[in-house]
């Protein structure tokens, strides 16, 4: 066995798959360059650390389950006013993730809450942040899966490991009792630990619609706004897929209305 045969393969039992990569065309073009022993070194372990920085994103991208195609890059931010966009940018650096915070996005539906939520996320994956996508619905089916299966604690576990949790569309859960009890044990779990990131069609003083019962309402509202930045989607911005079926609409009438006849 080779020399460049051994190296591989101790790269490979010390799992540094990156660096075993680029290491014989790297050994070769520090022959050829005369590198010293550090720069050659140095060379080597930039490879392993990006690689492995790579497939951690990677990783996040698939646990994340985000919806595809709604990056903030995708995302036609001239129908925001100017304080939302100023604040994006903001938000994609993550710092609100350090300090616990949430992040709350209200406004009547189609006006772009979600896309500029799953936008965030994907900019906080790519800044090596946990995050998991979730409709509210489906958080609460599984939560209360596990609790008949008396998992709940092991489940709130696994939530746990993602820094960011974006809860998406919470005001259409119409909550029956124990619907509403792991949902706010959810909640109560992640105050102060740990970041969410909430799209929601109804404003506080309606949220006793998604938890009937108005002290747990009361607990709910404050445990998740006492940390928390709020974006409002006001009446100012229109529904983005209205105006898309408006469009389409009109496309359509255009492409059947008869030709025009000149007059000889």
């Amino acid at each position: 066995m080779s020399q460049h045969e051994q190296l591989r393969t101790y790269c490979q039992s010390l799992r540094l798959p990156s660096l075993s990569e680029v290491l014989v065309e790297t050994l070769e073009r520090a022959q050829r360059e005369a590198w010293s022993i550090e720069t050659c070194l140095l060379h080597l372990l930039e490879q392993e650390v990006e690689g492995r920085r790579r497939r951690r994103i990677e990783r996040f991208l698939r646990e994340a389950q985000l919806p595809p195609g709604k990056t903030l890059a995708l995302f036609d931010q001239s129908r925001l006013p100017l304080r939302i966009r100023r604040l994006l940018p903001q938000l994609e650096q993550g710092d609100f993730v350090d300090r616990s915070e949430n992040v709350l996005f209200f406004g009547l539906p189609g006006t772009g809450k979600t896309h500029c939520a799953v936008g965030l996320g994907y900019a906080l994956v790519h800044a090596g942040r946990s995050v998991l996508f979730i409709p509210t619905f489906k958080l609460v089916g599984r939560l209360l899966a596990a609790k008949r299966d008396y998992e709940l604690e092991r489940e709130l576990r696994r939530l746990d490991k993602y820094e960011v949790i974006i809860l998406d569309d919470i005001g259409y859960v119409q909550q029956s009792r124990d619907e509403m009890e792991v949902l706010f044990t959810f909640l109560a779990e992640r105050y102060e630990r740990r970041s969410l990131m909430i799209t929601s069609n109804l404003v506080f003083s309606e949220w006793n619609k998604i938890f009937k019962d108005p002290l747990t309402t009361a607990a709910a509202i404050d445990r998740i706004v006492h940390h928390s930045i709020i974006i409002e989607f006001g009446k100012e911005i229109k529904s983005l897929r209205m105006e898309e079926a408006a469009q389409r609409n009109q496309q359509s009438l255009t492409a059947m209305a008869p030709p025009a006849q000149s007059v000889g």
